[in-house]
C-alpha cells in the first residue's frame, strides 16, 4: 500500500494553528483527513472544535479522525503516546487521504519527524511537510510569540518536558524544519510593517522556504497539502539546536482548571469579565464554548493574553447541554474563584 502523507503544523501558542486546520477541514475538497492534535490540560477544547466541523463520511465517526494526545508536549511523548496512535491510524490508511499533526506551542518539529524513520511507522506514512505558523503582530512588537507568559506557564505545566529551549532557539527550530511559513494575524499590521516582518522572516529562513501571509487560517490545500518532501529523509539539512535536552524543574502551581456552568452569556459581557479575571489572576491562556441566550449557535471563545477572539462554530445539539466550558491555563488558580467571578456577571 502507498504512504499516507502527514503534515506536520508546528508554531507557538496562539498562533493560530487549530484556526488553519479547522479551515482546513472545513474546505478538504473532498480529502479524507485525520487529525491529531497535541492538546494541554484535561477538557479536549482543540479536539472537540475541529471534531464540530463534522467533515468525516456519514459512516466514519468523528472520534476515529480527529484524536487528541494530552499527555505532554508531543516531541518528548513521541514514543509512548504518538508511536502507538499512529499505528492505529495506518491500520486505516486505506480509507485516509492524508494525516495533519498540530504541535503544541513548545514542541520541537525535528523529534517528532525522526519518529517517521522508525520501521513500525516507515513502511506506512512519510512527512509530506512541515508547516510553520507564525504570528506577524507578534513579531511587529518585538516578541516571537503574543504572550510569553503564557507560553512559559505551558512548559512549567508539563511534567514531561524533557526540553527546557529558549524562545529565541525554539522559533530558530521551528523555521529551520519549514516548508512553508504561514504568516498569520496580518490585519492587525499595516502592510509596511508586514513587508518589514517577511523581509526579516526571509533571512531567517532556508533558500526556497516561501512566507504566506494568512488571515485567519483561510489558506487553500493545494499549497497547504503536497509538498512531497519526504522530510524524513532530509533532516540533515534542517539543523536543530535541540537534538537532546536534560530534564528540568516544573513549577507544580501551574495548572489547568476547567469550569462547567449552566449559565448563558452575552458575548460582549463575558469577554469584559474575562479580561477583567486576567488582570486579577495570573491567568495566561482561556478557551472553551460558550452558551449565549436566544442563540442556536455555540460560541468559541479563544484567549491569549487580553486578546480575545469570538465565533459561532455549530448549532447545539437536540441532546447537548447548553452549557457554558471554559479552560483556564495559569498560576495558583481556584476553579470556585473562577467560577464565582464569571457568575457574579448576572447578578
Amino acid at each position: 500500500m502507498h504512504k499516507i502523507p502527514v503534515t506536520v503544523v508546528t508554531g507557538f501558542l496562539g498562533a493560530g494553528k487549530t484556526t488553519l486546520v479547522r479551515h482546513l477541514l472545513q474546505n478538504n475538497q473532498g480529502r479524507r483527513i485525520a487529525v491529531l492534535v497535541n492538546e494541554f490540560g484535561e477538557m479536549g477544547i482543540d479536539g472537540e472544535l475541529l471534531r464540530s466541523c463534522r467533515v468525516c463520511d456519514d459512516d466514519e465517526d468523528p472520534n476515529n479522525n480527529i484524536l487528541e494526545l494530552a499527555n505532554g508536549c508531543l516531541c518528548c511523548t513521541v514514543q509512548e503516546e504518538f508511536l502507538p496512535t499512529m499505528q492505529e491510524l495506518l491500520k486505516r490508511r486505506d480509507r485516509l487521504d492524508c494525516i495533519l499533526i498540530e504541535t503544541s506551542g513548545l514542541a520541537l518539529p525535528k523529534p517528532l519527524v525522526q519518529a517517521f524513520r522508525w520501521p513500525e511507522i516507515r513502511t506506512g506514512a512519510t512527512v509530506d511537510g512541515v508547516v510553520t505558523v507564525v504570528d506577524c503582530e507578534a513579531l511587529a512588537n518585538g516578541q516571537f510569540v503574543g504572550d510569553l507568559d503564557a507560553l512559559e506557564a505551558q512548559r512549567q505545566a508539563d511534567d514531561s518536558l524533557e526540553h527546557e529551549t529558549p524562545i529565541e532557539e525554539l522559533f530558530e527550530d521551528q523555521l529551520a524544519c519549514a516548508d512553508m511559513v504561514l504568516l498569520t494575524k496580518v490585519d492587525r499590521v499595516d502592510l509596511k510593517t508586514q513587508n518589514r516582518i517577511q523581509q526579516w522572516l526571509q533571512k531567517e529562513l532556508s533558500n526556497g522556504v516561501k512566507i504566506v501571509p494568512c488571515n485567519q487560517g483561510q489558506i487553500s490545500p493545494d499549497l497547504l497539502l503536497g509538498f512531497n518532501a519526504a522530510v524524513e529523509d532530509n533532516l540533515d539539512s534542517r539543523p536543530s539546536h535541540h537534538d537532546t535536552e536534560e530534564e528540568h524543574e516544573h513549577d507544580e502551581d501551574i495548572t489547568s482548571v476547567h469550569v462547567v456552568l449552566d449559565q448563558a452569556f452575552e458575548p460582549t459581557e463575558l469577554v469584559s469579565r474575562l479580561q477583567s479575571l486576567v488582570q486579577q489572576h495570573e491567568i495566561y491562556r482561556i478557551k472553551g464554548f460558550v452558551a449565549v441566550p436566544n442563540k442556536v449557535m455555540r460560541l468559541v471563545v479563544q484567549g491569549v493574553g487580553n486578546r480575545f477572539d469570538t465565533f459561532y462554530d455549530r448549532p447545539w445539539q437536540p441532546d447537548e447541554p447548553h452549557q457554558t466550558r471554559l479552560v483556564f491555563i495559569g498560576r495558583s488558580l481556584q476553579q470556585n474563584q473562577i467560577s464565582t467571578a464569571l457568575l457574579a456577571t448576572c447578578a
